[in-house]
C-alpha cells in the first residue's frame, strides 16, 4: 500500500501485489491458517483498492474519457461482483471445498477486471487526462487506501457522494475490528 507515482502506476502496482497473493494462496496447500491469513490479506488489498478506484479513478474517467460514464459503470459493476465473492469468502474456511472454488472465481473476475483496466481504461485515461492530474490522483488514491474499509461491504454505496462520506467511517470500524481479532497482522 502506498507505492508512489501517478494513479496508473499506483494501481498497476496494486494489481501485481494482488496477483502475487493469489499465487501464494494457490501454492499454500498444507496450512489452513496460512491460507486464511493470505485470503484475509487479499480481501483487505482488494477492498482498499476498489474503494480508492471508486473514490478517485472512476470520477476522473467520467470527466476526462469519452464514453467514461459507461466505462466507469462497467468497472463498478465488476467491483460489485468481486465484493460479493469476497463477502462469501469471508465466511468460508480453507478446509471447505467452497474456499478453493471462491478463490478461483475471484481470481477469474479480478484478472479480467485488471486486464480491462490495464489494456483499455488506463490507456484512455492517460491519453485524455493531464499528467499533473494523473500525479495528483496517485496521491489521492494512496491516501484513500489508508482510510478505506478492509472488509467487504457489498451493500455500501460505490459512487459519490455517499461513498466519500461513508467509506472512511466504515474503514475505521473495520480497522478496529481487525486489531481486536488480530486479522491482517
Amino acid at each position: 500500500m502506498g507505492h508512489g507515482g501517478n494513479v496508473i502506476q499506483e494501481l498497476s502496482t496494486d494489481h501485481r501485489e494482488v496477483e502475487e497473493l493469489f499465487q501464494q494462496i494457490e501454492n499454500e496447500t498444507a496450512n489452513p491458517t496460512t491460507r486464511r491469513e493470505l485470503a484475509d490479506q487479499l480481501t483487505m488489498e482488494l477492498v482498499r483498492h476498489s474503494v480508492a478506484e471508486e473514490l478517485h479513478l472512476y470520477p476522473a474517467v467520467r470527466r476526462y474519457v469519452d464514453g467514461g460514464d459507461d466505462l466507469a459503470d462497467k468497472e463498478i459493476a465488476d467491483h460489485s461482483e468481486v465484493e460479493r465473492l469476497l463477502k462469501e469468502l469471508e465466511g468460508c474456511q480453507p478446509e471447505e471445498a467452497r474456499f478453493d472454488t471462491l478463490i478461483a472465481q475471484l481470481k477469474s473476475s479480478v484478472t479480467a477486471h485488471v486486464r480491462d483496466e490495464e489494456d483499455r481504461l488506463f490507456r484512455l485515461l492517460a491519453d485524455s487526462c493531464p499528467a499533473e492530474t494523473l500525479d495528483e490522483l496517485g496521491g489521492k488514491v494512496r491516501l484513500a487506501k489508508e482510510s478505506a474499509p478492509t472488509r467487504p461491504h457489498p451493500a455500501a454505496p460505490d459512487t459519490p457522494p455517499l461513498n466519500k462520506i461513508l467509506a472512511p467511517g466504515m474503514g475505521m470500524v473495520d480497522r478496529v475490528r481487525d486489531r481486536l481479532t488480530g486479522r491482517g497482522k
